[in-house]
Order: C-alpha cells, then sequence, then structure tokens
C-alpha cells in the first residue's frame, strides 16, 4: 500500500475516534481545537500538551508529497467531506482562507485537509529559494539584505530608515563578509572552512575572529561593570583586578625603559593577552613594516576586550556608552581605532564604518577619538551617501557639522554621486544636483584655503582666474587660523583621491567660478564667512589633536603646535584627559634618585650600574650622615673614575713596514 493511502486511512480512523466535535465557546480559533486533537487522539488526553510540534510535523509531510498527490488529496478530502455529513458537520468561520469554490462545509474527521489548503493558499513572504541558492552563502546574504527592509532610501528619495543613526550590523562587522562581495566566498575562505570545523572550545565574537596561532585565552583580570542607567542609555566601565594591575604596573616601567624587547617578557610569561601591551608592541611592528604582525596585536587585544563584556553590553544598540575619562577604558577605544584604520587600508570601506560608527556609539557627545573627521571619507569610500546625508542632516541643528571642513565638503560630494544614479528619477536626480551645487558653494565661501591644496594634491592646475584671485590665493591660506589650517591638511590629505574623477573636478570648476562671481557681487555671505574664521578655529580641542596623532597623516602633523609635540606620546594612551578619573595610581619607584646632577646622569649612561647616592639606610638621622653621604658620594666618583680610566685602551694605527716597495700579492 502506497503512504498516501495510508496516510489518507490514517486521517480517517482518527476521524472516527472524535466523532461530531464542536469548536470551543469563545474560541477564534474553532476550527484548530478539534485538528489538534484528532492527531493527537493517541494518549489519554489526546496528547494537548505538545500541539504545535504535531502541526509542524503534518506540515512537513505535507510538503513533501508531489503536487500531482497533493491535488489528488484535495479532491479526495472534498469527496470525502460531502460523504460524510452524517458524522456531524463543524461550522466554518467567517473570514477564512478557503477558496469560494470550496464553500461546504468542513467535517471534523477531516481537519488536516483544511490545514493543508490554508498552507497551500497562503502566498509565500519572500522570493523562493532553490537548493542552489541555499548552498550560496552570497545569494542567501543579498536575498535577506533584499527582504528584510534594510535598504535607507525609498523610491521617492525619502529616507525611510527608522532604526537608530548609529546601528551596527553584527554582519557588517566581519571583513570577510566584504571582501566576499567583491570576490566570491571561495575566492576569500579557500582552505579555510575545514580548518574551522577543527578548533575547539573556542569563544564566538562579532570583533575579531581568533586564530589557531594565538595563545589560548584565559581569565585576563578585566571585567566590565554596569555603573548607571539614565533615560535608556546604560554606563559601562571596565575593570582591571589587583593581578592585571600589578602587570600594569610592570608594563609601565618596561615603556619608560625605551627598550620594546621589555614588553615581550610580559606577555610571554605574565599576561598574554595584556591589552596595552599588544597596543604598544602594534606600534613597534608598524613602524618597523611588520602590518601583518601588528594588525594581529590588534585583533588579540579587541578578542580580550569582548571575552570581558558585560552580559547587558551590547555592540548594536547604540545606547551603550564608555567613559573615555577612565584610564581602563581607553585601550577599547583605541584598539577600534586601529583596527579600523587596518580595515581602511586593506579595502574594506564598509567594515571599517560600521567600526567608526561602533566607536561613536561609545561617546556620541564628547567623541574622544574625534571619529566625526573621519566618518565622511569611510562613508564615501563605502558609497554609503545616504547615510551620510542622514547624519547630516539630523546632527547638523545640534553639532553644527558644517563648520567642520570634511563635512562642508564631503556632503555636497556625496549629493553629487547620488545625482549620477541612474536609476533614480529625473527630480530626484535635479533635487540632489541642486542640493550638491549649493552646498559645495557655502564650503568654497566659508573655507577658501581648501581649494588650492586640493586641487595640487590632485595634481591639477587652476586657470588663470582662480589662481590670481585674492580670494583663493596664497593670502587664503596664510590667513587661516592655525586650527583651521590643521583640518584643512588633514582634509585634504585624506580624501584628495575622492575628487580626482574628471566628473568631480569639472563639477568642482564650474561651482568655484560661480562662488568668484559671488565675491566679485561683494555677496553678503562672504563677508559674515570671513568673520566665522576669524574669530573661531583659534585652537582646536584635545580630541581633535589626539585623532591627528592616530591618524599619522603629515600635512596634520606638521601642522599641530609646539605644546602637543614637545610631549611624549605613547601609543597605548596618547594625550590623555585632563580630567582624568583614576581608579588606581601606580605606586611609586624605591631608590630612585631625586637629585640628580649632569655629572651622575653622565656616568649613569657609560656605567648603568653606578649609584652616586649608595645604598643609604633609611633610619639614620639626615643631619649626622651628611658628611658620611658626601665622603661615600666621593669615593665612588673617584673609584669610577679610576675604573674607567683603566679599561681605556688605544688601539695603535697599522704600521706599513714597506711603504715604498710593491707587494707581493701571490
Amino acid at each position: 500500500m502506497s503512504r498516501r493511502a495510508l496516510r489518507r486511512l490514517r486521517g480517517e480512523q482518527r476521524g472516527q475516534e472524535l466523532p461530531g466535535l464542536e469548536p470551543l465557546p469563545g474560541s477564534e480559533r474553532g476550527l484548530e481545537a478539534p485538528s489538534s486533537l484528532s492527531r493527537a487522539g493517541r494518549g489519554p488526553r489526546g496528547g494537548v500538551s505538545n500541539l504545535f510540534e504535531l502541526i509542524n510535523a503534518e506540515e512537513s509531510e505535507d510538503e513533501l508529497l508531489p503536487r500531482e498527490e497533493q491535488a489528488g488529496d484535495a479532491q479526495l478530502s472534498r469527496q470525502d467531506a460531502a460523504g460524510g455529513k452524517k458524522e456531524g458537520a463543524v461550522p466554518e468561520e467567517a473570514g477564512g482562507d478557503v477558496d469560494e469554490a470550496e464553500q461546504p462545509p468542513v467535517l471534523s474527521n477531516k481537519p488536516r485537509k483544511k490545514k493543508k489548503k490554508r498552507k497551500t493558499k497562503k502566498p509565500p513572504a519572500g522570493e523562493t529559494l532553490e537548493d542552489d541558492d541555499l548552498a550560496d552563502i552570497d545569494s542567501l546574504l543579498e536575498r535577506i539584505e533584499d527582504t528584510n527592509g534594510l535598504s535607507q532610501q525609498s523610491q521617492s528619495g525619502v529616507i525611510t530608515d527608522h532604526r537608530p543613526l548609529l546601528y551596527v550590523e553584527h554582519r557588517n562587522l566581519n571583513p570577510e563578509n566584504e571582501l566576499k562581495r567583491y570576490f566570491g566566498a571561495r575566492a576569500v575562505l579557500g582552505d579555510q572552512r575545514p580548518r574551522q570545523r577543527q578548533r575547539h572550545s573556542v569563544r564566538g565574537t562579532w570583533l575579531t575572529t581568533p586564530k589557531d596561532t594565538w595563545p589560548r585565552y584565559s581569565k585576563t583580570g578585566i571585567t566590565m561593570q554596569l555603573l548607571d542607567t539614565r533615560r535608556g542609555v546604560q554606563y559601562f566601565t571596565f575593570k582591571h583586578h589587583r593581578e592585571y594591575q600589578q602587570v600594569q604596573f610592570k608594563f609601565l616601567d618596561a615603556v619608560e625603559s625605551l627598550d620594546p624587547n621589555n614588553i615581550v617578557p610580559l606577555l610571554e610569561a605574565l599576561e598574554p593577552y595584556h591589552v596595552d601591551s599588544l597596543l604598544q608592541l602594534s606600534d613597534v611592528c608598524r613602524m618597523q613594516e611588520n602590518q601583518e604582525m601588528a594588525r594581529d596585536l590588534i585583533e588579540q587585544a579587541l578578542y580580550s576586550l569582548e571575552c570581558s563584556f558585560h552580559p547587558v553590553f551590547s555592540l548594536t544598540s547604540g545606547t551603550c556608552r564608555l567613559d573615555y575619562r577612565r584610564p581602563e577604558n581607553r585601550a577599547f577605544f583605541l584598539a577600534l581605532f586601529k583596527h579600523l584604520t587596518f580595515l581602511e587600508k586593506r579595502g574594506c570601506p564598509r567594515t571599517a564604518l560600521e567600526f567608526c560608527k561602533l566607536i561613536l556609539s561609545l561617546d556620541p557627545e564628547n567623541d574622544p577619538l574625534c571619529v566625526l573627521l573621519l566618518i565622511d571619507f569611510l562613508a564615501l569610500r563605502a558609497r554609503e551617501y545616504t547615510f551620510l546625508t542622514r547624519l547630516f542632516q539630523e546632527w547638523e541643528s545640534h553639532r553644527n557639522l558644517s563648520q567642520l571642513p570634511n563635512f562642508a565638503f564631503s556632503v555636497p560630494l556625496a549629493y553629487f554621486f547620488l545625482s549620477q544614479q541612474e536609476e533614480r528619477s529625473e527630480l530626484e536626480l535635479s533635487q540632489a544636483r541642486g542640493r550638491a551645487a549649493r552646498l559645495l558653494q557655502l564650503a568654497l565661501i566659508l573655507f577658501p584655503g581648501v581649494l588650492l591644496p586640493l586641487l595640487d594634491r590632485c595634481s591639477v592646475q587652476p586657470d588663470a582666474r582662480v589662481s590670481s584671485h585674492p580670494f583663493f590665493g596664497l593670502s587664503a591660506q596664510l590667513s587661516q587660523p592655525p586650527a583651521l589650517n590643521q583640518l584643512t591638511s588633514l582634509y585634504v590629505g585624506r580624501t584628495h583621491s575622492l575628487w580626482k574623477d574628471p566628473a568631480v573636478m569639472a563639477w568642482l570648476e564650474t561651482n568655484v567660478h560661480e562662488v568668484l562671481c559671488l565675491v566679485d557681487a561683494r555677496d553678503p555671505r562672504v563677508e559674515e564667512a570671513e568673520h566665522k574664521r576669524k574669530t573661531r578655529y583659534q585652537s582646536a580641542p584635545r580630541n581633535i589633536y589626539r585623532h591627528i596623532i592616530l591618524s599619522e597623516m603629515k600635512e596634520a602633523m606638521a601642522a599641530l603646535p609646539l605644546e602637543v609635540t614637545s610631549q611624549p606620546v605613547m601609543g597605548f594612551d596618547p594625550l590623555p584627559p585632563l580630567d582624568s578619573i583614576i581608579s588606581y595610581t601606580r605606586p611609586e619607584r624605591r631608590n630612585r634618585p631625586s637629585n640628580e646632577s649632569t655629572l651622575s646622569l653622565f656616568f649613569q649612561s657609560l656605567l648603568p650600574n653606578f649609584n652616586l647616592q649608595g645604598n643609604a639606610r633609611h633610619n639614620r638621622d639626615e643631619e649626622a650622615g651628611v658628611g658620611q653621604d658626601l665622603n661615600q658620594g666621593v669615593n665612588r666618583l673617584m673609584a669610577a673614575m679610576q675604573d674607567m680610566l683603566a679599561n681605556i685602551q688605544f688601539q695603535e694605527p697599522p704600521r706599513d713596514d714597506n711603504p715604498d716597495g710593491d707587494g707581493d700579492w701571490d
């Protein structure tokens, strides 16, 4: 007997066990109660405790049948329903999903067939994926992106994304997903899948993917603590335990020795996942042009910090905050910034943009690393023009983004790229072109010193009218305040490659001549912009200096003031805030000379073991021991000089016994 006949016979037997069931009073789903009971009629209570499992099992059986068999079953069910009126009928609820041609009352002994009709009549929610598509990861991601409403702009050109502006998606934090979109999954993964299957007991993380070559992770002594919750925003902080503090003190001693080799033993013997040591060694490897090792160390630091997250801490919500004034939190900011720098150089601007949004969401009010100077460049490189324009529209009122040269020029450039998209309507294209021209002219009026350096980096020679006009000439650059000069140099050095497109350059030339016409006509906006430049941009805040140091742009580094360049800058904590919140202090080093003379420092450079003060006892009286200390110091100085003079050996120059004769070279 075939399986279809067995299933039909089983359904008839179930219907005979419970004849004439009526729908429950007051229930909106009166037809589902006898259906569930008829399927579970084996136990004393009919298996009512697990109804949904039986429903799913029945639906899975229906999906396995071919279309011809399903059509045959539907016809048989209609015949059985016509002949089974004597056993008791169940009234059908209004507004059901059954066809109008199948309106005769359905018997209670055939609820399974009605369930199947409801499922087959219901249209699918999205596009049907074939078996080949399920095997292809890239096509599956694209279909999910198309069907779950991730598009940020509708056909009318109005932004329709209702998610938070700094919403972070987990799948965009993985650079492999972006590389797979460019080159395909097989080219990116290669033979990594078998290796990943062999890994055991590895904790899954979102920020990085742990590698086999990394040390085995154990508790590092770093934890995260929830401090407060206000207006739906949660404030966290990292916390160092006592053992980790001791390693931190040894790390600071190693940094003061100015020898990177002293940091390596800390990672090998004490703490392989000490975050500050990983950050400092990453800078050393990068200076030695070992980019792969430098990137790997940063990923290890991120992995260590993510493993210590609080259970409530979320990377994607945009409502979790970290205070940069606490030294324990700075490592996470710096590791994220350096990681996105490597991602951008690797050719993953979309992933780098997601990390930039994550940094900004941790402290959007203060922006300690000033990633607002970088986020526009990443958005343009990733072709996320809608995100950039939305950020400008929502934050311009309370953050004055138009007063930054990067936003003043990047936003009209984003509108220009939107106006070049052919899939948009003509009305949308004309509106985008109008906004782009208007905003670019305002940017040129407010920041005229950007034009000539930008053209110079793009290897474009301006025409005679532009180069000879005093508004864009050399005087415009020399009259810029110091802070504005730093912002201009940073923007030009970072984004000049985006302006090399011939279409962009032609669009820029047209608007430059329009601005010159406004200047010659003495437009009041020109005088107002000059007044803003003179009153503002006198001194940059500390976070801008910190951003310039981390970015390592030569043009901007050369414009830093002397008070910044004269102080030592450490890679693990560049320019710490002046109002830092210190949770624990470093103990003072013992037996450290307090009053060292120039002669003492000179002998210490020659003889590292030399100590002018000696090992004097701390419990003796200072007045009684002054003469004895002086005599001991003089004796030690004389002994050191005698030792140095005795060890000096003069090497005689080689003699030429036969200066006139020819040597025998055979």
